[in-house]
């Protein structure tokens, strides 16, 4: 049992003794906070598609900041919340769904991006936006990281009643007095940002995953929304070092073990979630439809009839 517990923990914490490896950790785990806080704003929204959106928009963005010489956080921001904004003009002007806006504007921006990332010639590696690099991320992507989520995290602790009442409930935050377009905005923003952040360490999809399922994890595992975002956030974290332990162990891709290890805890939890899960539901209604039969059983026969 000792050679046991011993080769579970060579093989759990060891990778981590090497620098990149214990780098990589942290640096993931502040993306996996500032994802997994956004993403309970995200789930709880219904904006699962409008986080995909922002995802890809902020690739135009960013190589188009990169041209002007401005911050490329400023230019990804722009371009995130402009995708969002031109989809909801286009919905509230025709017949389409918000959807199928989102959709065609998110398309159009992301190949905007795709065109330029292959035309610009730089010392810049823009495919890193799209496949990640934790585990060599640079200072200055490291730098962006921190102070991008750092930005989200603040205008989510100062305006966080605000924000969880818009998230739920947008006409109350409306009757009360609330700015329901500023607050529109500064979720945008926050959604930009948290993107921005992890892009360069994870990649494009995974980001996409990071934003929506620990929201969802913990929309599963809990009824009051700030237990649900500390388990979205846990959640994630151990996404991450799971992700990073498999990763070294197979030498493959950081990002998509991250990803895989988050949707492995999303059907564990949707299967065994004390509340929302499915034996949990499946017991209930068992226990229902035997109280059921029991009263039936015990009514009187007229009664019965």
């Amino acid at each position: 049992m000792a050679d046991l517990w011993q080769a579970v923990w060579q093989l759990a914490f060891d990778p981590f003794t090497f620098d990149f490896m214990w780098e990589a950790l942290w640096v993931g785990c502040f993306g996996a906070l500032c994802c997994g806080v956004i993403s309970c704003f995200v789930v709880s929204k219904g904006w699962s598609l409008v986080g995909d959106a922002v995802s890809h928009a902020v690739l135009p963005g960013i190589i188009l900041a990169w041209l002007a010489a401005v911050p490329m956080l400023i230019g990804a921001m722009i371009s995130g919340i402009l995708c969002v904004m031109l989809a909801g003009w286009v919905d509230g002007r025709s017949r389409i769904k918000s959807d199928t806006a989102l959709g065609i504007c998110f398309t159009g921006f992301l190949a905007l991006g795709l065109i330029l990332m292959s035309t610009v010639s730089s010392n810049v590696h823009f495919s890193h936006v799209l496949l990640g690099h934790l585990l060599g991320i640079t200072p200055e992507a490291r730098l962006q990281l921190l102070s991008a989520g750092g930005i989200a995290l603040l205008i989510v602790v100062f305006r966080f009643s605000d924000l969880k009442l818009f998230c739920f409930d947008a006409v109350q935050a409306r009757v009360i007095g609330l700015n329901t377009l500023v607050l529109r905005v500064l979720l945008l923003m926050c959604l930009a940002l948290t993107t921005v952040s992890t892009l360069q360490a994870v990649g494009l999809v995974q980001a996409i995953a990071m934003l929506v399922t620990p929201g969802a994890i913990g929309t599963l595992m809990s009824r009051r929304f700030i237990t649900g975002m500390v388990i979205g956030v846990v959640a994630a974290m151990l996404s991450v070092w799971g992700g990073l332990i498999i990763a070294f162990h197979a030498n493959v891709a950081p990002g998509s073990c991250i990803v895989l290890m988050q949707f492995a805890l999303f059907v564990l939890t949707l299967i065994g979630s004390p509340y929302r899960g499915y034996l949990a539901r499946r017991w209930r209604n068992r226990a229902r439809a035997s109280a059921i039969n029991e009263v039936a059983a015990s009514a009187p026969l007229n009664q019965r009839q």
